[in-house]
């Protein structure tokens, strides 16, 4: 084997171990709250050596903030071509991602108390949801229509940042009829029960 050829490791030892450091995070955020968690429980959960975290992630904030970048993201509805099915379906998508079990908890490491780490992860996060609503929006454009789709602004403004402040705040009555009621709201036309 070459020296080139031993040096890659796609998917290797480090991503086994990347999974396995998330996962047990998010098992232990649901289990006892991301308050209770420290970095060495997280690396007992994992089977890793704590040091291992310390060097990747150098904090438990760090940590988080990596599990929520790389979670769930895979598992987003799909289009299905229709504008408010498409923007029910990726704002209810949205709402039960920030209610599991230590949802929340990952979008507030996410934007960490240091004003640098906030920024990045603000950063971040508007970035992952304007990936998730954009080909909605593209889509419905492509399509033509009256009237034309809301801007990506206006889904964030009016979908998205009520769903983080309710979900932050625990808010009753945030649900998936509620989710219903911002679409309608936004798009002009009257909620549809399911």
């Amino acid at each position: 084997m070459n020296a080139d050829a031993s040096m890659k490791r796609p998917g290797g030892r480090s991503a086994r171990v990347r999974a396995a450091v998330h996962g047990a995070a998010v098992e232990l955020v649901g289990e006892v709250g991301a308050d209770q968690v420290t970095l060495p429980a997280v690396a007992e959960r994992a089977g890793v050596n704590s040091s291992t975290l310390y060097r990747r992630w150098g904090t438990l904030a760090a940590l988080l903030a990596d599990v929520a970048q790389h979670r769930g993201d895979a598992s987003a509805p799909p289009l299905v071509g229709d504008l408010r099915t498409d923007l029910e379906n990726q704002a209810v998508w949205t709402l039960t991602e920030l209610s599991r079990p230590g949802g929340i908890a990952f979008f507030r490491a996410e934007v960490a108390p240091d004003v640098d780490e906030r920024r990045e992860g603000l950063r971040e996060c508007l970035r992952r949801v304007s990936e998730r609503f954009q080909p909605v929006l593209d889509t419905a454009r492509e399509r033509g229509g009256t009237p034309p789709p809301p801007s990506l602004e206006q889904v964030l403004d009016r979908i998205v940042a009520p769903l983080y402040f309710r979900v932050v705040f625990s808010i009753p009555g945030t649900d998936e009829a509620y989710v219903r009621e911002l679409v309608a709201g936004l798009i002009g036309e009257p909620s549809v029960e399911p």
